[in-house]
């Protein structure tokens, strides 16, 4: 059983219904969105419903958990947030989903519209299976089972890592210098990305105002950069604690 009882909102929760769930996400800047899968692989939200992040096809809130049927019978492998906000949602079987606010086309469904419900999401990731997901405020990663690195959405920083500053309605593979390497690990902070490979290496793009990309100076980077300093050292996975 997962222990769901350190978060209030759960509170709200049959203890039967508290007993059931196996994961949860509870995201948002009061932690008042909630999504989670029950043992039967059933999965529901229920909260605050801003920006229709709670993908119920609606932008109602709702202290009722409300099923979500695009998942039925299928388990998540990875979900992730974004302050925006946005959800994106990874399968066991490589399908991505993405639902809420889509200002930025963070979304990567080549449009503006808010997703009141979940989209699969499928250009240019053809013949791919996503393994997981990461939001920025307004940006959006995502890995693939061969090691690809997908972004898109807002670009103001170069966090998509095309190069530009040009937003990106679909996802697009990062490449520049991250040709002919395999990830294995992703991650976003609010307007900057990270991902970590196969033999250790760590790269960074977009906002760098604060160094926080860690590569000796404080100039947002379009395209991604190796970390030098850590040369020598085998990272083994990569988080943005705090945006």
């Amino acid at each position: 059983m997962v222990d769901v009882t350190k978060w209030p909102l759960f509170s709200l929760l049959s203890s039967e219904e508290r007993a059931a769930v196996r994961q949860a996400c509870v995201y948002g800047t009061s932690a008042n969105e909630v999504i989670y899968t029950t043992h039967g692989n059933e999965l529901y939200a229920f909260g605050l419903n801003c920006s229709g992040c709670l993908g119920t096809g609606d932008s109602v809130s709702t202290i009722v958990p409300k099923k979500l049927d695009f998942l039925q019978g299928k388990k998540i492998a990875s979900i992730s947030y974004g302050s925006g906000p946005h959800v994106l949602l990874a399968t066991e079987d490589g399908q991505l989903f993405a639902w809420g606010h889509n200002g930025y086309s963070q979304l990567g469904n080549g449009t503006t519209n808010p997703g009141l419900s979940a989209v699969a999401i499928t250009t240019n990731l053809q013949n791919k299976k996503v393994t997981e997901v990461a939001c920025g405020s307004h940006h959006s990663l995502a890995l693939t089972h061969d090691g690809d690195v997908f972004a898109w959405g807002y670009n103001n920083s170069g966090q998509v890592g095309s190069g530009s500053t040009a937003n990106q309605p679909y996802p697009r593979k990062v490449c520049g210098c991250l040709q002919g390497k395999t990830a294995v690990g992703i991650t976003c902070g609010q307007t900057s990305s990270m991902a970590l490979f196969d033999n250790g290496e760590v790269y960074g793009w977009g906002y760098n105002g604060n160094g926080q990309l860690g590569i000796g100076n404080n100039s947002n980077q379009l395209s991604p950069c190796r970390i030098a300093t850590l040369q020598g050292l085998c990272i083994q996975q990569v988080r943005y604690l705090a945006t």
